[in-house]
C-alpha cells in the first residue's frame, strides 16, 4: 500500500461511511444498483429510491420480468431516465445471457448497457472485493487536487492520467473499504466548493491545498451558455380522467408518461377536436414553469384544458391514455409533470 492509501484507509476505519442500505449483503446486484443510481445524484436522495426499487425489484429475475412501466415509476423524480432504460436491458441481458447472475468479469460487466469502466470498477471492489480502480466525480476531484492534474478530465490525455494515478493508489487489500472512503471523502470532505481541507486524511502532501489552489482543479470544460426552450403542456381532463401520452423511448424523460404538449397555446382548441375529438370548454393558463436540464433550460407554459362531451373518451392506446386522478400516483412521470398533476388535483380541478 501507498502512504496516500494507508492515510485513506485510517480516515475510513474512523469516518467512512459503513450503514448506507446498499452495503449491507452487499452483492453485485445491490452494489449495482446503487452504483446505477448515485451517477451524478446524492447519497441522500438515493437512500429512499434504493429502499423502494430493493423492495420491488429484489432480484435480477424480478427486474428483469418487470414492465418499463414499472421500472421508470420506481424512477420518477430521480432524473436521468436512460439509467433506468439501460438498467432494465442490462437485466435481461444478465437474466437470459448469464444465468440471471450479475458477472463478475470487469470486461462482460463494462458490455452491460450503462456500465463504464469506473462503475463495473466500483461495483467489483464494492462487492467482491476485486482490485479495480474508479474514476468517479469524487475520485477525480481529490486525485486532481492532490496532484495538481491541470485541464478538464473529460479530456482523454487528462483521463489516462487520472486513471494511471487511480490505479497507483488502490491498494491491493481491503478493496471495498478504499474504494468506498475515496468516493466518501470526495463527497464530504473534498467538496467541490469549500473544501474541508483540516479534515482531509491527505491533506499534508496535497498540491492544491499546499498552493492555496483548491479552486482551481479539475479543470472546467468551457461552457456556452445553456439555450431556453419553450413548450406549451396541456392537462387536458374529462369525467375525472386526465389524458396522458408516452414519450419515445429514447430522448428526454424516455418512456415516461407526460403531458401532450403543443408548439402554440393557439393550436390548443384545433389539437383537441384533432387528437380527443373532443370541444375544449375552458381553458386556464397557469403560471410559467422552468425546468432545468444539463445542457438546456425548459419554460413549461401549463394551461388546464376542460372538455366537454363524451366523445373525449377516445380509445387508450400504447402512446395516449386516459388516466383517472386516483391511478395518476402509480405511474411514472418526470418531477415537473408530477408537480402539475398534483397541483391540478389539490385545485379540484
Amino acid at each position: 500500500m501507498t502512504v496516500f492509501s494507508d492515510r485513506v484507509l485510517a480516515w475510513f476505519d474512523s469516518n467512512g461511511r459503513k450503514d448506507l442500505p446498499w452495503q449491507h449483503e452487499p452483492t453485485p446486484y445491490r452494489a449495482w444498483i446503487s452504483e446505477i443510481m448515485l451517477q451524478q445524484t446524492q447519497v441522500a436522495t438515493v437512500v429512499p429510491y434504493f429502499r423502494r426499487f430493493m423492495r420491488s425489484f429484489p432480484d435480477i429475475a424480478t427486474l428483469a420480468n418487470a414492465h418499463g412501466d414499472q421500472v421508470l415509476l420506481h424512477w420518477s423524480g430521480l432524473g436521468y431516465y436512460a439509467r433506468a432504460r439501460n438498467l432494465h436491458k442490462a437485466a435481461k441481458i444478465v437474466r437470459d445471457d448469464y444465468a440471471g447472475h450479475v458477472p463478475t468479469d470487469l470486461g462482460q460487466l463494462m458490455a452491460l448497457p450503462g456500465i463504464g469502466r469506473s462503475t463495473a470498477g466500483a461495483i467489483l471492489a464494492l462487492a467482491t472485493g476485486q482490485r479495480h480502480p474508479i474514476l468517479d466525480g469524487n475520485v477525480k476531484r481529490v486525485l486532481a487536487r492532490y496532484h495538481a492534474v491541470e485541464g478538464w478530465p473529460g479530456n482523454c490525455g487528462i483521463a489516462e492520467q487520472l486513471w494511471a494515478l487511480a490505479d497507483a493508489h488502490t491498494p491491493e487489500a481491503r478493496v471495498a473499504a478504499y474504494t468506498q472512503a475515496m468516493m466518501d471523502i470526495g463527497a464530504t470532505v473534498c467538496t467541490r466548493a469549500r473544501p474541508k481541507c483540516p479534515a482531509c486524511p491527505v491533506q499534508e502532501n496535497c498540491e492544491a491545498k499546499r498552493n492555496g489552489t483548491q479552486a482551481l482543479y479539475p479543470g472546467k470544460k468551457a461552457r456556452a451558455a445553456k439555450p431556453l426552450r419553450q413548450t406549451c403542456m396541456l392537462l387536458a381532463h374529462f369525467d375525472g380522467a386526465l389524458f396522458l401520452e408516452k414519450r419515445p423511448p429514447a430522448g428526454i424523460w424516455g418512456g415516461l408518461w407526460s403531458l401532450p404538449e403543443v408548439g402554440d397555446a393557439a393550436l390548443i382548441a384545433d389539437w383537441c377536436i384533432e387528437k380527443l375529438a373532443a370541444q375544449a370548454d375552458t381553458l386556464t393558463e397557469w403560471p410559467m414553469l422552468r425546468h432545468s436540464f444539463s445542457h438546456y433550460d425548459l419554460d413549461i407554459r401549463p394551461v388546464v384544458v376542460r372538455l366537454q362531451g363524451a366523445s373525449a373518451k377516445v380509445s387508450d392506446s400504447d402512446t395516449g391514455r386516459w388516466i383517472p386522478f386516483g391511478e395518476s400516483a402509480g405511474i411514472g412521470v418526470a418531477a415537473p409533470v408530477r408537480k402539475l398533476l398534483d397541483t391540478l388535483q389539490q385545485s379540484g380541478f
